[in-house]
């Protein structure tokens, strides 16, 4: 005679509306990298000299990264703890800022030359 132990039902760590609430603070310090990216692409663009292929691909780059970030930190993240969640958040946050810091390094140094045509 066997009796198999109730399975626990798996509930989620937070309530949706947190998750939407902490996501969107989080999203727009993502969504203000995103429009600098995208200011600074329309920028380098309409410039005096245009941009080679390298120079769209680095400066593309730096406006999908942010989003891409966003949805791993998001998918790493959810479905733990709010502040775990925070924390992943601001983890993904600071590695755009870096990626940020190395775009805007390339470009202002002396290689920089080198995006355009």
């Amino acid at each position: 005679m066997t009796t198999s132990a109730p399975t626990p039902s798996r509930t989620r760590a937070l309530p949706t509306w947190l998750i939407v609430a902490i996501s969107v603070v989080f999203g727009l310090f993502y969504a203000y990298f995103v429009w600098n990216a995208v200011g600074f692409l329309s920028q380098a663009a309409s410039g005096a000299q245009p941009l080679n292929a390298y120079g769209w691909f680095v400066l593309l780059l730096s406006v999908v990264f942010p989003l891409i970030a966003f949805g791993v930190a998001f998918a790493v993240g959810w479905r733990r703890t709010w502040w775990e969640f925070a924390l992943v958040l601001i983890t993904g946050l600071c590695v755009v800022a870096v990626f940020w810091l190395n775009i805007l390094t390339y470009t202002a140094g002396p290689s920089g030359s080198s995006m355009l045509g």
